[in-house]
């Protein structure tokens, strides 16, 4: 699994004109089931991803595709989690 972390750049100004694919961008993740959550880095400093079903290479891909990182609006972080003990809520992460 992985958390992603998009944090703000230097081009955070474009963010709103670059809002709707980047919204279009998250909304294909979770129709994809690669995306589990998705939310804000308080306060106000960008954006998080917690991500599974994929490899690293697809979820590079898929990041790379995002508006606001392909416009330099965040700057993408991306960790590889190996998952070893949950709650069983979240068993199916394992």
């Amino acid at each position: 699994m992985f958390v992603v972390l998009l944090r703000f750049s230097g081009n955070k100004a474009a963010a709103a004109q670059h809002m709707a694919g980047h919204q279009e961008w998250i909304k294909r993740g979770l129709d994809d089931g690669v995306f589990l959550l998705v939310g804000s880095i308080q306060p106000g400093l960008g954006g998080a991803v917690l991500a599974h079903n994929t490899s690293p290479e697809e979820l590079h891909k898929r990041v790379d595709e995002d508006p606001f990182v392909a416009q330099d609006v965040v700057t993408a972080e991306i960790i590889e989690i190996a998952p070893g003990m949950a709650d069983e809520r979240l068993s199916f992460l394992l």
